[in-house]
């Protein structure tokens, strides 16, 4: 179970495939979440938690007929808000993304370091050392 009781959640490694970068692999699953969560309504938070349960891959996923449905309508929303956007908030939001996306660059490497002091100590401390004090 994942920390909110729910069902098994797959990590973020699941999405690297598809996205090709940690980063982006991380932002696919947290947005998975968020339509887990009802962000996008029934049908697509629906798909996220069989993603997310790891019961369906992502790719086979986007190819069952009520979630592309549902996902194609999604796009043309955004399409259309985006559209309407100046340059400026276009320009805002892409710079919002882009702080985004190192803002979980950061966040993955300082996991990273946390898991390598973590192994660091557990040898150090594991009794395994000779000392003849």
């Amino acid at each position: 179970m994942n920390a909110n009781g729910d069902d098994p959640r797959v990590g973020d490694e699941e999405f690297l495939p598809i996205a090709r970068d940690p980063a982006m692999a991380r932002v696919l699953r947290k947005q998975l979440e968020a339509l887990a969560d009802g962000k996008g309504g029934d049908v697509l938070g629906e798909m996220a938690k069989e993603v997310l349960s790891g019961r369906i891959g992502l790719r086979e996923a986007v190819r069952v007929g009520a979630y592309e449905e549902e996902l194609v309508r999604n796009v043309e929303k955004f399409q259309h808000s985006w559209d309407e956007m100046s340059e400026e908030e276009r320009s805002n939001a892409e710079k919002e993304g882009a702080k985004f996306l190192q803002e979980q660059r950061d966040e993955i490497e300082q996991e990273r370091r946390a898991r390598m002091r973590s192994a660091h100590d557990r040898g150090r401390h594991a009794g395994s050392s000779f000392s003849v004090y």
